[in-house]
């Protein structure tokens, strides 16, 4: 599924025009993206929650060279599904 099966998704449900409903699921990520990159934690009854979890330093290797190359510390988005998909496995 990819965002123009949402948008399309929420024209059929709701009947809103083609339009409005881009800029409601727009408006969503958006405000999804921003509460993230704050650090915040995004919970989503009976679907899951987001949260931004730390990484460590590290070392990798260049495939090509074998080279050892130091990876930075970042942040990286992680899901834990909710109770009703964890039914569905």
């Amino acid at each position: 599924m990819i965002k123009q099966d949402l948008i399309q998704r929420v024209v059929e449900r709701t009947g809103l025009p083609r339009t409005k409903a881009e800029a409601a699921v727009d408006a969503i990520f958006d405000s999804m993206k921003q509460n993230l990159i704050a650090g915040d934690r995004i919970e989503l009854r009976g679907f899951g929650v987001f949260t931004v979890k730390p990484r460590k330093t590290g070392i990798g290797r260049n495939p090509r060279t074998g080279a050892e190359v130091t990876i930075a510390p970042g942040k990286a988005v992680r899901f834990k599904p909710g109770k009703e998909l964890h039914l569905l496995e």
